[in-house]
């Protein structure tokens, strides 16, 4: 089976074959850093990283490049509403880069705790306007552009296939339109490539460009620094459902504007995090996409103050695709802690089972294509390798590859040895953290066993009893039990209480 995914152009699930045999270049829009990301922000890049890892996992060389909005971003997407960084910075009395800056960090910071892997490229709009500019020119010269009120504006209806993206019409457009908001546009959905004219006084960042002095519209700076690190032609564009009918529909029709041919081959989306009072009410459609404009975000620090650790967040995540909506409640918050501390401990069990904390080894990392290779596997190991592949080829199912990996730590006919090296394989896919959580685990329970045996030297009689209780655990994992019971019994006599624990035998005197 090959790699097969849901490309958004054409509606329909297709199989992935690159330009490039062997190489994938993808682009995932980034962050607008203006405040911090929320948790319904924060599912696109657990998608992004899952798509990311999935190439590396079937075999392919990538290159995964994000943008980081930087420059001011309007409430919304058709160029109308508030500048989002402006704002931001007007309330905090700082300078836009510096709101830019700390809400960047910040956004790293969550990323890192999710364990998603950093893009491979990571490109600031601040740092490309000259490529926005240059990009603008292009697009430009093939007569898609006009200036109005001092501003430059891309003509939609010099694009014959505008809206192929959201299967938009734009005959049905014009006629279904509203009144425009902005009145130096000659089509209600045509959109600025720069602004020279802001809505706003005293804008903070601008530049000088042939247009006159100002800073670009918000949907040429992806254009630009996709094309500058991938090329003119490349395989995936990424991002959130709400991007397909404006940002992505104009990052198309200004791309293509601009060379003439096809930009990108395969549109993924991953669909909204939603929030509600509760399950009835999300049931019976009274659920929203969780957004800072609705006042109805958490971000994922506001998770780990209630005690979740941030990779129960990724779990619940991986536990629903990406192209259906999840309802966000605490209830499925202490599911998903529940079942991911379970797995955890289920992989602390192979360990000790396989020789303890030692065989543990979670600093090794699988090069590409590695970890599904079915070489020196048992036949039984083999096929849940290969399931879990079948999974992500499926259009990236981490439902179903998620619980492969449950289920081979479940299965007794499976080695410990070979169930761990399962999931370590498995788990550079999905992310978990799970040999180090395990490893983590099995080290905070014996901090624990030291905590709770007390210092009996000087004591000779508890240190007699002590090598008593030893014994007896050593007989028992000999299969000796009569003479367990034998020291059992021999302790009862003498007033002395013997507990089995998960941190071993403890005694006290009764």
């Amino acid at each position: 089976m090959a790699l097969r995914l849901y490309n958004t152009m054409g509606r329909k699930i297709e199989e992935f074959v690159p330009i490039h045999e062997g190489f994938v270049g993808f682009y995932g829009c980034g962050p607008t850093v203006y405040n911090y990301a929320h948790i319904g922000n924060l599912r696109a890049y657990v998608f992004l990283d899952t798509l990311d890892r999935t190439l590396t996992f079937l075999g392919y060389d990538k290159k995964h490049v994000m943008n980081i909005t930087d420059i001011g971003h309007l409430t919304g997407d058709a160029d109308e509403g508030e500048d989002k960084m402006l704002k931001t910075a007007q309330e905090r009395h700082q300078s836009v880069l510096e709101v830019a800056k700390f809400y960047t960090d910040a956004f790293f910071n969550d990323i890192d705790r999710l364990n998603i892997i950093r893009p491979d490229v990571v490109c600031k709009a601040t740092e490309h306007v000259q490529d926005m500019i240059e990009l603008i020119k292009r697009i430009e010269a093939n007569g898609h552009t006009y200036m109005s009120g001092g501003n430059l504006y891309y003509d939609v209806t010099t694009y014959p296939d505008y809206g192929k993206l959201a299967n938009l019409n734009l005959d049905d457009l014009k006629a279904g339109a509203r009144i425009e908001v902005d009145q130096n546009k000659r089509n209600p959905y045509d959109f600025v490539l720069w602004f020279t004219k802001s809505k706003f006084e005293n804008q903070a960042l601008t530049w000088d460009s042939p247009w006159g002095r100002g800073y670009p519209g918000w949907h040429i700076e992806c254009s630009a620094m996709s094309m500058k690190y991938l090329g003119e032609h490349f395989d995936i564009h990424t991002g959130g459902i709400d991007h397909i009918p404006i940002h992505h529909t104009n990052e198309i029709a200004q791309s293509e504007g601009a060379t003439g041919h096809k930009w990108v081959n395969y549109w993924l989306h991953n669909e909204f995090l939603v929030i509600a009072k509760d399950k009835k009410a999300a049931e019976s459609g009274q659920a929203e996409k969780m957004s800072k404009s609705h006042g109805n975000f958490l971000t994922l620090q506001s998770l780990i103050d209630k005690g979740y650790n941030p990779l129960d967040y990724r779990f619940f995540l991986l536990g629903g695709h990406y192209r259906k909506q999840i309802y966000f409640s605490w209830d499925a918050m202490d599911s998903a802690k529940n079942s991911r501390t379970a797995l955890v401990q289920r992989v602390a069990r192979l360990a000790q089972n396989a020789g303890g904390a030692d065989s543990l080894n979670y600093s090794k990392i699988y090069s590409k294509g590695e970890a599904c290779k079915t070489e020196n596997l048992s036949e039984k190991a083999k096929e849940y390798i290969e399931k879990f592949q079948a999974a992500l080829e499926n259009d990236l199912s981490t439902p179903v590859a998620l619980s492969c990996i449950q289920k081979a730590v479940k299965d007794g006919s499976l080695k410990p040895e070979e169930s761990l090296e399962l999931v370590r394989r498995m788990d550079s896919v999905i992310g978990l953290n799970l040999v180090k959580s395990a490893a983590d685990f099995l080290a905070e329970q014996e901090k624990e066993k030291k905590a709770s045996v007390p210092d009996h030297s000087g004591d000779p009689e508890a240190q007699e009893i002590d090598a008593l209780v030893a014994e007896r655990v050593e007989a028992k994992k000999a299969k000796n039990f009569a003479r367990a019971d034998e020291i059992r019994n021999m302790l009862s006599s003498r007033g002395i209480i013997i507990t089995d624990t998960p941190n071993g035998a403890v005694w006290k005197r009764s």
